[in-house]
């Protein structure tokens, strides 16, 4: 897994490139991502399946921020960024959410 960051000229932007390997993908069908950044809507976001068995999604968000996500694989399986920024407690479960971190 891994997160690539771009900001733009006036770093007001931050493209966010979120990639779940084909190995940490474990041969799921679907990846979703769902975040601070689509109100958690666990359908609204769909990553890309690649010819290496890899998913992944570029999303614009708004710098200076911090966002939580998770991914969900095939619709039921939640799954962390390996390599997140850092992680913080989910408020409704026994788990951590991962965060990436929008601030240049």
């Amino acid at each position: 897994m891994a997160l690539k960051k771009s900001f733009s000229k006036d770093k007001t932007k931050c493209t966010v490139t979120f990639i779940v390997s084909a190995e940490a993908a474990k041969g799921a069908q679907t990846i979703n991502i769902a975040g601070d950044f689509n109100s958690w809507s666990s359908t609204d976001t769909a990553l890309t399946k690649n010819k290496d068995g890899s998913f992944s999604v570029k999303l614009e968000l708004d710098a200076g921020r911090e966002y939580q996500f998770r991914y969900l694989l095939d619709g039921y399986k939640w799954e962390n960024e390996w390599e997140a920024d850092k992680y913080i407690p989910a408020p409704y479960s026994n788990a951590d959410n991962s965060v990436v971190v929008c601030i240049k």
